[in-house]
């Protein structure tokens, strides 16, 4: 076992991203320009001096506006070379692998792109097509809708249920970590109802004056704030179809298949459409955006996640518009294979960064109302 002093040593070595951002911050605590931009920058001048933690917490503080780098007069081609958001951008994908849970799967992180991602879900759809296959056949009679025909109730609530959990409890270990060492404190009701407030209204993807993030070039959009909201709305829509549906069948007994108009299929019918929409934008955007912004490397990773998204609501409105056909069940095979492709990629994809980010933002709130000796403490 090292010595203590050792163990110390190693936790506070920076690595070359996080040496950047430092440098970076050391420059934009001098200058102060960008401070009424977003969290990061008032953040920051509650330091003069920046720990492995709080580049860790300033990274997943950043939502990458790209603001400050258009505004920066160090930025690149200056001989300081500024860019923030890139800077945080790899320490944010550091950030993910070094708290990921197990460790070992960290590097799954640099994994989760395009290819793997979409291999995973056509793996995951040829073997349910198989299943069907092996069973019965791929087209069969109308089924009304009935899905628990084709794959028992009980088997997909244990499968999906219990990936889902594994997969959620891995992701909350790796934040839970992050947030003991980020030294926050204990957050008080009003620290938790201000950050649920700007993670909720992504306050900080405004660029510090309204108008929006910069996307290909200087010129200001809210559509990348807008698609975030289509998105991550339209996830909690289709959840709260979930929940709702699994209300109905354990506890008032209703058994699906469920009508058009009743609550489970309006919810995952208009959080279907937001997951069309939301991801749909942030892949246009994210084809167009300029390599200053973020870590290029990421994008991968990036689209992998938000074509996961998309294909989960196309596969979804298609099997509900399919429901009552012959081809139901191979609807069926492929929307579970994407979910279930998404479920896996939950605690070492993109997925992470939401969690991270509102761990950053609680800090933050207890920081302003601490004052500016909160990051001495």
């Amino acid at each position: 076992m090292q010595p203590l002093e050792q163990r110390i040593i190693d936790v506070n070595v920076l690595s070359e991203a996080e040496t950047e951002v430092e440098r970076v911050m050391q420059v934009c605590n001098a200058c102060r320009y960008c401070e009424g931009f977003c969290a990061v920058f008032p953040a920051m001048t509650q330091r003069l001096a920046f720990a492995k933690a709080d580049i860790n917490y300033l990274a997943n503080l950043c939502h990458n506006c790209g603001a400050c780098l258009h505004a920066c007069q160090y930025a690149p081609p200056h001989e300081f070379g500024i860019n923030v958001p890139q800077a945080m951008a790899q320490v944010r994908l550091e950030t993910y692998q070094h708290y990921a849970r197990p460790a070992a799967l960290g590097a799954l992180y640099r994994r989760a792109g395009v290819t793997v991602t979409l291999a995973l879900a056509l793996g995951l759809t040829l073997f349910l097509l198989l299943t069907i296959a092996l069973t019965g056949s791929l087209r069969h009679p109308p089924l009304a809708g009935d899905f628990y025909q084709i794959f028992p109730h009980n088997l997909l609530a244990w499968m999906f249920g219990s990936v889902f959990t594994l997969a959620l409890g891995l992701l909350m270990a790796g934040v839970i970590r992050f947030w003991r060492e980020i030294s926050p404190g204990a957050p008080r009701s009003a620290d938790l109802a201000e950050a649920s407030h700007h993670a909720l209204a992504l306050t900080y993807l405004d660029g510090g004056h309204g108008k929006g993030c910069n996307e290909s070039d200087d010129a200001f959009t809210l559509l990348r704030r807008r698609f975030h909201h289509f998105t991550f709305y339209g996830f909690m829509l289709c959840f709260a179809a979930t929940v709702t549906a699994t209300g109905y069948h354990y506890f008032a007994g209703w058994q699906a298949p469920y009508p058009f108009l009743s609550v489970p299929v309006i919810l995952g019918t208009l959080g279907g459409i937001g997951l069309l929409v939301g991801p749909a934008g942030l892949l246009w955007l994210n084809l167009r955006r300029s390599p200053l912004h973020g870590d290029p490397r990421q994008k991968p990773m990036d689209r992998g996640f938000i074509l996961l998204l998309l294909l989960t609501s196309l596969s979804g409105l298609g099997l509900l518009a399919g429901r009552d056909g012959a081809w139901m069940g191979v609807l069926l095979a492929i929307h579970l294979g994407v979910v279930m492709a998404l479920f896996l990629t939950i605690p070492y994809g993109k997925f992470a960064h939401g969690f991270y980010r509102c761990a950053a933002l609680l800090k933050w709130a207890i920081e302003k109302r601490r004052g500016s000796h909160a990051a001495d403490d």
